[in-house]
């Protein structure tokens, strides 16, 4: 387990930059905290540093984004999925199995079974209006 403090939305950018080297095809990234505390940014970062072109969003309406690249990387917000066939037919296992890198978002809805996936956990918790510190647990950074 690795705790890092940053101090703008740049900062956050950047780790998950550094995060993305460090992962193989098919890695899970569940992500824990609260609206606005920092997942999408950090997620842009991920996919900087897979070498992702397309532009990164939230995916709270279409609830997976792709983003293509040399390593591409599907983006779920679970915030609505609740079940594991919700989760299959949201194509969340065809884009493990298919090496793509997968980053969850409300993860905690499922908990138990992406603990099944044997996820890199990344915590973000809302500090002030800049700061945010985030715990990453399971990663090589």
């Amino acid at each position: 387990m690795a705790q890092y403090i940053t101090a703008s939305r740049e900062e956050t950018v950047a780790l998950g930059r550094r995060l993305a080297a460090t992962l193989s095809p098919g890695s899970l990234v569940a992500f824990t905290g609260g609206l606005g505390a920092g997942k999408t940014a950090f997620c842009q970062g991920l996919a900087q540093g897979l070498g992702c072109t397309d532009p990164v969003s939230s995916p709270t309406f279409a609830i997976v984004n792709y983003y293509r690249g040399p390593r591409p990387l599907a983006h779920f917000d679970l915030y609505r999925i609740h079940t594991e066939q919700d989760l299959a037919a949201a194509g969340f296992y065809d884009y493990l199995d298919q090496g793509a890198v997968v980053a969850a978002e409300w993860s905690e809805n499922l908990a138990d079974l992406l603990a099944l996936e044997d996820p890199i956990r990344v915590d973000i918790q809302i500090r002030d209006e800049n700061t945010r510190v985030i715990t990453i647990t399971g990663g090589a950074l």
